[in-house]
């Protein structure tokens, strides 16, 4: 059960609800479902997942009271135990664990010490956080929430976008003309622009064009210390864990999903769809529904088959 000092205590609702809520195939039973826990550590009135069968002995001792799973993955519950059927447990564990616990909003309040330009306007129901600092000309769109120490220029955001507290949007970007004595400066003149229900991780960095806009569209997910140099382009609802980087003028499809700490070069194209392994150096184009992996980056299996034959290799010779 979630802390109660930082997260409201659910009100129980029907199994019947919850599962209905979330896709699911909804179960004849009149359990009440007080929270979400996971397997281990769920107790009767507690609903949890099983999405990975190397969990399946601890899924086989539960004591939750109702298991999202797969229907192939239903008979390795405990008796008692209700499975909810769904073709992607953890998304309807997402769903339900949402209308347990629903964002809380923020009362209305002015704090007496901020600071606020008498031309200043924001959205309607927008939350600016302690300390974050708004440049001149920034638009910021409806029910968006800034965050604490969050600073913001030359910026044009939507609506239901969150930026965690220490993320920096707009700074320019790292663009320099060499030079024998000293590196010239190229001013950076675009714009960052970030669609509707984006998120902006904590410590997150997106730098403004350097005449083309920087884009992160709808629906993107920015893990914490991401960093977006001048002029890529993010597309509709990719994830990008924490630690990548991806240098200028790089053009992500739709939902791409880039794993922890790769790092992409310049000027790419990476296909709708694609999937970059965690620690990647992408260093070419990736096609459409392309997975790659490795430094440099290779066609996945490949570079897993690469990997285990270099394994086997140095095991021989130890």
């Amino acid at each position: 059960m979630a802390d109660t000092r930082f997260f409201t205590r659910p009100i129980p609702r029907s199994l019947a609800e919850l599962a209905a809520l979330a896709g699911s195939a909804v179960p004849d039973s009149p359990l009440k479902i007080a929270d979400v826990a996971p397997l281990d550590s769920a107790t009767s009135d507690q609903i949890s997942f099983f999405d990975n069968i190397k969990y399946k002995e601890t899924a086989a001792k539960t004591n939750a009271g109702a298991v999202l799973c797969r229907a192939e993955h239903a008979a390795l519950l405990p008796s008692g135990c209700i499975a909810v059927i769904s073709a992607d447990p953890y998304k309807a564990y997402a769903r339900i664990a949402q209308a347990l616990y629903p964002e809380e909003k923020p009362s209305p309040l002015l704090h007496p010490s901020a600071v606020i330009d008498k031309t200043a306007t924001i959205g309607a129901g927008t939350v600016v956080e302690p300390l974050a600092v708004i440049g001149a000309g920034v638009v910021i769109g409806e029910n968006c929430r800034i965050g604490s120490h969050a600073s913001i220029s030359h910026a044009i955001i939507g609506n239901n976008t969150v930026i965690y507290p220490g993320a920096r949007i707009g700074q320019p970007g790292f663009g320099f003309a060499f030079d024998p004595e000293k590196p010239v400066k190229v001013p950076q003149l675009g714009r960052v622009i970030i669609g509707n229900d984006v998120e902006i991780g904590a410590n997150a960095t997106i730098d403004r064009g350097a005449g083309p806009d920087t884009v992160i569209e709808n629906g993107a997910m920015l893990d914490n210390m991401v960093h977006i140099a001048h002029n890529v382009r993010v597309g509709r609802g990719c994830i990008i864990a924490g630690q990548v980087g991806i240098s200028g003028s790089t053009h992500l499809g739709a939902y791409v999903q880039i794993g922890g700490q790769a790092g992409l070069t310049g000027h790419l194209k990476v296909g709708s769809g694609a999937k970059i392994a965690a620690g990647s150096g992408v260093m070419r184009d990736v096609p459409n529904g392309g997975e790659v992996g490795g430094r440099p980056a290779q066609e996945l299996g490949d570079w897993l088959r690469q990997t285990a034959y270099l394994r086997r290799t140095t095991a021989k010779k130890a």
